[in-house]
């Protein structure tokens, strides 16, 4: 209990002797026997728990003698009702209050107390202390409580009281303590509040309140005026005595309030988890008294006024997570007793001030998430007292300084995400008490100091995608206490230490991208450890059988290195495994049965090893398979039919292998194959069963290098997503089927076959060089050349014409497929020329133009025609007038001509456009790329998608592959393990892209963030773009339900997200309610999706 409760409780014991005489004029006492009776009844009520908690209330005519019953008077009455923390369960409505007219103090906190709060407590005219905190007590404030004006203690916190809070509050002129704090109260805080001069202490955090505040002296005018930027009345809140309030986690609005500065009593302020915007006052500078000030998690911008550093008592001061910019004002080393200075994600910029350096009494030092540069002040080394320094995420360059290692007390430390360079200092290993340090993402070199190994307490150590060399410290989890360990992305070598291979606390552990070497035979002993990857490194050795007591383990890669032995059939003990990559590698023997124990896993590959025997009709139980590589190996016997219900697979590799018999048909149950389906280099001899023609959404079919006979099923015409098929090497026969895939396909698809026949592509042969009359004379001959109600021979001249021959200065953009040039013709029109790069299959191409001559859609930019010559290709688009959408975020003037209505109706645009893409046409047709450098807007700010289909032709490394394409950044997590392409790749950069548009820039971090926890909750007012105003409430609540459909987006399970037709329906004038403030409801993100609280 806060002290200045114990202090009015204690008062109230000498209240107790004369409640006989204070309650006289109101009539006659009830009789203590009344009074037991009226307990006795309420007791019955309760739960059988509660009333044998409460044995001693039996002797009805001894009630002062029971727990927690306190009388007094001349005539014993009871005068005070104290059961704190007994677990009581029940409700207050079958307590008879018109009994207990005689209470002083009733304190009933800490209980499991439901139901509402009785209208009849207002019989208790003579209490003054009512505590019923920490219970389950739902419904409104009762108005009622008014009544009780000798009250002067309040507490009502930690229930789910809803409601407003009533204006009659201000009534009751004694309360001294007024806690009405963790409950979900709405609506403003009452005027009337601020008439309450004897209030010492006033608790209204974690609710849902809102308006705006003003501070007033208890003698000042109490009105209602209304603030110039609502429509809600500015309540007035006396602090004249108050020196700890606290109106925290609401969603209180407006300024701060200037009038603050009357009250220099004032010692701790917390207004943070608010949406208070503009500058922070400079004259809160005058509040001298000042210990605590807490301001985070609003919309504050400006700089931080130089006025803080006259705070001289300040010991903690918090402002982190607004839009505050500037440097970090030089003066604040004045505040000599701060202990604690929070001022990450901001937008701060400059240099760290090196007068920071004396505030030597600071523990928890926070600039993350800013743009601060220069290097790491020297002078900083001297906090010694410092136990927490977040520096991430910043611009910080040079190196981290030797001195460092003064800085014994330090516990967390992080510097990852800046451009620190040279090596890490071994002096690091002085920093004993050292659990979280975090180096990612920066580019230091050299070895990493063996004495980072001697850091005993250690949870987590952090230095991935630097240019680390040398070897893992030896002493790494020595301590047992190692966590975290990522150091993935470098050049490391030698061994993994043995302290490590034996490291128990190990929770995630990502060596990837490295050269280590070294036997791992005795890893496995981790049963915490949930996520590891070791592949793509030079480590040999066996799977030990312990991996099999990893319960917990939810991903194992282990690929591409030299491991040797069987897969351990205790493998199948991993009941959590997700992914199962140990491919690459020289595991032999049998893939175990075991195997298909492992329900949740849905990325299993082996593939490139040398396992013997038959695939297992266990995989058959895997339902949750996605992806599945058995390919390169030197697997025998049939397929099992039990593969059927695999039914979410959509790749499937079982080349390269000895498999025999018959194709199975229950292939052609696997619906959702799409990226691969590859059985070539086998021995299957049977015909190719009809039933693969329903696999309509595969795209590459490979069957070639076995010994197929009959013909190729008629049903193979219905495969109209196929962009490859081979059935080459076989023994086929009969006619080749009548589709356009099969005319336009090459002989090579087909070749030795000795009885198939039809009409396919002769490749063509090679040619010498000729004279520049017979290349004239060919291109005016083979150009396929097309441009809509135009003259192609003419519009091709005045294309070339117009930009000078595609030069450099009519160019307006690069990308990874072509470069794109303005071209205005002499009739004036101004067309968008993107000339390819380079393209290696002319068919690929001819087929996305005649996608893109059927696709016509106000959101997807144009296609007037195309041209594809010997000499170069190009393709005529619409010109849009504003570029990218990219460009426009880019700068702050044009990301400011992006309010927030236009922001919506860009995403309002592209979702429709993804929906008639996937939803609408002939087959589904996936981008692949949607970025905001391929959203493009006119000039009443209308957004198309452009690049249509080319990221289907072109890779963005300049190969014809359809296994990867798209941009770093947006691309959907599953291509990590897997290059399907689904319409659920373009709903994930559909996600990125709409959080990019409403924050402003790219949402890596975010990203990252959910990426690294399990949980995460975050207020969608944090993520909005501060270069503009914060939205009015209707925009507001309209950009949450955008966001709130991108978290769903970007989901890690591609089965978990929205498909682009849910997407739309935000858009409907009667989704979701309409009044309630969304933008400030938290989102909490988990593994498994969205939910908001």
């Amino acid at each position: 209990m806060a002290p200045l409760a114990s202090k009015i409780l204690a008062s109230l014991t000498i209240l107790m002797m004369c409640t006989t005489a204070l309650v006289s004029a109101a009539g006659a006492l009830p009789s203590l026997e009344q009074q037991a009776g009226a307990l006795l009844a309420w007791k019955a009520s309760l739960s059988q728990q509660s009333q044998d908690a409460l044995r001693s209330w039996e002797n009805i005519s001894a009630p002062c003698r029971w727990q927690g019953i306190r009388c007094g008077g001349r005539w014993p009455v009871i005068a005070a009702i104290s059961l704190p923390g007994m677990r009581l369960r029940g409700t207050l409505e079958s307590l008879d209050f018109s009994a207990l007219r005689t209470l002083v103090a009733l304190e009933l906190s800490h209980n499991e107390l439901a139901g509402s709060i009785p209208v009849n407590i207002k019989l208790l005219k003579e209490l003054r202390a009512l505590l019923l905190h920490d219970n389950q007590i739902r419904g409104s404030i009762p108005p009622v409580l008014a009544n009780l004006t000798k009250l002067r203690l309040l507490m009502l916190h930690d229930n789910q009281v809803s409601g407003e809070i009533p204006r009659q509050i201000g009534e009751m002129g004694n309360l001294v303590s007024l806690n009405l704090s963790n409950n979900y109260l709405v609506g403003p805080i009452p005027c009337e509040i601020g008439h309450l001069k004897h209030l010492l202490k006033l608790d209204l955090s974690s609710n849902d309140l809102s308006g705006p505040v003003s501070f007033s002296p208890a003698n000042s005018s109490i009105q209602n005026p209304m603030n110039n930027f609502s429509s809600q009345p500015t309540a007035k809140v006396n602090l004249e005595n108050i020196n700890m309030p606290s109106l925290s986690h609401n969603n209180l609005s407006g300024p701060i309030p200037k009038d603050i500065v009357k009250f220099f009593d004032l010692q701790h302020l917390d207004i943070s988890q608010n949406n208070f915007s503009g500058s922070i006052p400079s004259n809160i500078g005058n509040l001298a008294k000042l210990t605590t000030l807490y301001l985070y998690h609003n919309q504050l911008s400006g700089r931080i006024p130089r006025e803080l550093g006259y705070l001289v008592n300040l010991e903690d001061l918090r402002l982190n997570n607004n839009t505050l910019s500037g440097s970090v004002p030089s003066n604040l080393w004045n505040l000599t007793k701060l202990a604690t200075l929070h001022l990450h994600r901001n937008q701060l910029s400059g240099h760290i001030p090196l007068v920071l350096g004396y505030l030597v009494h600071i523990e928890d030092l926070r600039l993350s998430y800013n743009t601060l540069t220069g290097s790491f002040p020297r002078n900083m080394c001297n906090l010694t007292k410092l136990k927490i320094l977040y520096l991430g995420q910043n611009q910080l360059s040079g190196k981290i300084p030797w001195e460092l290692g003064y800085m014994v007390n330090l516990e967390d430390f992080q510097l990852s995400l800046n451009n620190l360079t040279g090596p890490i200092p071994n002096s690091l290993g002085n920093l004993t008490k050292l659990t979280f340090l975090n180096l990612n993402f920066n580019q230091f070199s050299g070895h990493i100091p063996q004495e980072i190994g001697e850091l005993m307490n250690l949870e987590m150590f952090g230095v991935s995608l630097n240019n680390l060399s040398g070897a893992l410290p030896s002493g790494l989890c020595a301590g047992g206490r190692l966590q975290f360990l990522t150091a993935n992305g470098n050049n490391l070598v030698g061994p993994l230490p043995t302290s490590l291979l034996s490291c128990k606390s190990l929770v995630k552990l990502r060596l990837e991208g490295n050269q280590l070497q070294g036997d791992i035979s005795e890893m496995g002993l981790h049963p915490d450890l949930v996520y590891v990857d070791i592949s793509s490194n030079k480590l040999f050795g066996q799977l030990s059988h312990r991996w099999g007591e990893c319960y917990k383990l939810t991903m194992l890669r282990a690929s591409n290195n030299n491991i040797t032995g069987v897969i351990p059939p205790s493998i199948g003990q991993l009941s959590q495994l997700g992914i199962l990559d140990v491919s690459s590698n020289k595991l032999e023997g049998q893939i175990p049965l075991e195997i298909g124990n492992l329900t949740l896993l849905f990325n299993l590959s082996l593939g490139n090893n040398l396992l013997q025997g038959s695939i297992p009709k266990d995989i058959g139980s895997l339902k949750n398979l996605e992806y599945l590589d058995l390919s390169s190996n030197n697997l025998s016997g049939m397929i099992q039919g039990s593969i059927e219900h695999c039914l979410k697979l959509h790749f499937l590799n079982l080349s390269h292998n000895h498999l025999n018999g018959s194709i199975p048909i229950e292939l052609g149950m696997l619906v959702n194959l799409q990226e691969l389906l590859d059985l070539s280099d086998n021995s299957f001899a049977s015909v190719i069963p009809s039933q693969l023609g329903g696999l309509s959404m595969l795209e590459v079919l490979n069957l070639s290098h076995n010994a197929l006979k009959g013909s190729i099923p008629p049903s193979f015409q219905r495969m109209l997503s196929l962009l490859s098929i081979d059935v080459s090497f076989n023994k086929l026969e009969g006619s080749v089927p009548q589709s356009r895939l099969f005319e336009e396909a090459p002989i090579q698809w087909f070749m030795q076959n000795k009885k198939l026949c039809g009409v396919v592509k002769v490749p063509l042969q090679c040619k010498t060089r000729k004279s520049k009359v017979e290349s004239a004379n060919e291109l005016q001959q083979t150009n396929l050349f097309a441009i809509w109600n135009f003259h192609g021979g003419d519009m091709y001249r005045q294309i070339v014409d117009a930009t000078e021959n595609f030069s450099d200065a009519h160019c307006i953009g690069i990308g990874s497929s072509g470069s794109v040039y303005r071209a205005q013709l002499p009739t004036s029109e101004i067309f968008a020329v993107k000339k390819i790069h380079t393209i290696e299959d002319d068919e690929l191409f001819n087929r996305e133009i005649d996608a893109l001559m059927h696709i016509r859609h106000r959101n997807i930019v144009k296609l007037f025609g195309y041209c594809s010559a010997t000499q170069g290709r190009f393709l005529l688009y619409e010109y849009m007038e504003r570029g990218s959408l990219a460009a426009s975020l880019r700068t702050k003037e044009t990301a400011i001509e992006l309010d927030w209505t236009r922001r919506l109706n860009i995403v309002k645009d592209v979702a429709h456009a993804l929906s008639y893409m996937h939803h609408d046409c002939f087959a589904p047709i996936v981008h692949r790329d949607i970025t905001s450098n391929n959203i493009l807007l006119d000039l009443e700010f209308r957004a198309c998608i452009s690049d249509f289909g080319i990221a289907k032709i072109l890779d963005v490394d300049g190969s014809n592959c359809t296994r990867l394409a798209g941009t770093k950044g947006y691309l959907a997590p599953e291509l990590a393990y897997t290059t399907r392409v689904t319409e659920k790749c373009d709903v994930y950069s559909f996600g990125v892209l709409v959080l990019e548009l409403f924050m402003g820039h790219h949402p890596g971090d975010f990203l990252l963030s959910l990426s690294s926890m399990d949980k995460r909750s975050t207020i969608p007012k944090d993520l909005l773009d501060t270069r503009l105003p914060f939205p009015k409430a209707e925009i507001a609540n309209e950009i949450f339900k955008v966001i709130a459909i991108a978290i769903r987006c970007i989901e890690p399970d591609p089965s978990h997200r929205s498909t682009m037709q849910d997407a739309i329906k935000v858009f409907s004038p009667d989704e979701g309610p309409g009044n309630l403030d969304y933008l400030h409801t938290d989102i909490v993100i988990l593994a498994c999706g969205l939910e908001c609280s």
